[in-house]
């Protein structure tokens, strides 16, 4: 569809609003779950730990069910309802007392998101040219980033004030609200045919949707682990740890804006460049330590996960076409918050494995050998044909 140049630019603006919202939507309020656990410490750790994973899982649920929602209902409606739950049920987890009134706002929350994600990269492909895509696939890579930026700092400032007061920081979804409201069309994004050609999604894209299993996995056992790892190692003040991720997400947004750069200039071999720069980055902060090698291993953490996501998902994409939005785009998304539920069980795994091999084996050693599984499989599986 060919949209008028006036048009083009509100359009962009209101599609990439929605990433600032969605890839660090659960673990947004993350550098609040040390004060949560304090006020929750009658309950179980890991009921507390699905404060950040619960809305990971039901995201990834949602998504199995959204290309029949594109089909009921426009683009537009779709993205007003996912951005409503957002707000409501993001900030009223705020107002629970009781844990289990909390994991239910984080479900539904979920749900919010798991609409608002496949819409936030597939309505790229759907409007714009592939000349285009992989420009915005980078900026939409680097607004993810920013979001988790202003959301780290939103919510660990709260934080100081009150856990409740953190949860407010899902009102950003407001201002993209008022972008939707104003600027994107009504019109469905998927016709009654597009079932016949979400079947075999999977065989058709397993490359790439495992891909970025894998890539999530690795990134994702950063901001989950990295606060109670320096807390043990006391590599940098505890102070520090939420400006450090800060920073990590701003090396995120650095990335995803020099990614098309980088694709231009790697062609073929820029699907190496992520799984290479997690491997030293793991390696930095493990091997390294210290003030400097923490830092340094958080940057380069947090560049490779903006090259690589935009990476996975503009190539999928481009060779699914204008039907990317309804098939190999939820399914990356699946693959992308399935992975942020199971990354803390999937490093558990491999810390219990160390204990018998390598008793000083932390979180970071088994994002490593992910790290290096992640590289080989795109060696072996990823862009092979032409």
């Amino acid at each position: 569809m060919e949209l008028k140049k006036h048009r083009r630019w509100r359009l962009m603006v209101a599609i990439l609003s929605l990433s600032l919202l969605t890839v660090m939507a659960g673990a947004a309020v993350a550098p609040a779950l040390g004060i949560i656990r304090e006020y929750f410490s009658d309950e179980p750790l890991i009921v507390v730990q699905f404060i950040i994973s619960m809305p990971a899982l039901f995201i990834a649920i949602t998504n199995l069910f959204f290309g029949k929602m594109c089909r009921l209902l426009s683009a537009r409606k779709l993205t007003i309802f996912g951005l409503t739950m957002y707000i409501i049920f993001g900030c009223a987890a705020g107002f629970f007392s009781n844990i289990y009134l909390v994991l239910v706002c984080r479900t539904l929350l979920g749900i919010g998101v798991g609409i608002l994600m496949p819409l936030s990269t597939g309505l790229i492909s759907y409007y714009f040219t592939r000349d285009k895509q992989d420009m915005l696939m980078g900026y939409s890579s680097a607004m993810n980033m920013m979001g988790g930026v202003v959301a780290t700092l939103i919510a660990g400032m709260l934080a100081i004030i009150s856990w409740r007061l953190s949860f407010l920081v899902y009102l950003m979804g407001a201002l993209c609200l008022i972008f939707v409201l104003l600027w994107m069309p009504d019109e469905k994004i998927a016709d009654s045919n597009s079932k016949e050609k979400e079947k075999g999604t999977f065989a058709k894209y397993f490359p790439y949707i495992i891909g970025m299993f894998l890539l999530m996995t690795v990134f994702y056992n950063y901001p989950a682990n990295f606060a109670l790892e320096i807390s043990k190692s006391g590599a940098i003040p505890q102070r520090l740890v939420p400006i450090v991720m800060a920073a990590m997400d701003i090396f995120g947004f650095i990335g995803g804006l020099i990614y098309p750069r980088l694709k231009s200039a790697f062609k073929r071999h820029s699907k190496n460049i992520a799984p290479v720069l997690f491997i030293l980055g793991y390696v930095l902060l493990q091997f390294a330590g210290g003030f400097i090698g923490t830092l340094l291993g958080s940057f380069v953490i947090g560049a490779a996960s903006g090259i690589g996501i935009p990476y996975l998902i503009s190539t999928a994409s481009s060779k699914a076409g204008k039907n990317a939005v309804a098939t190999v785009i939820p399914a990356l998304s699946i693959a992308m918050y399935l992975s942020q539920f199971t990354t803390p069980a999937i490093i558990s795994g491999f810390r219990k494995f160390f204990l018998y091999a390598y008793p000083a084996g932390t979180s970071f050693h088994a994002a490593l050998i992910m790290s290096i599984i992640f590289l080989l499989w795109t060696l072996a599986l990823i862009d092979k044909k032409k």
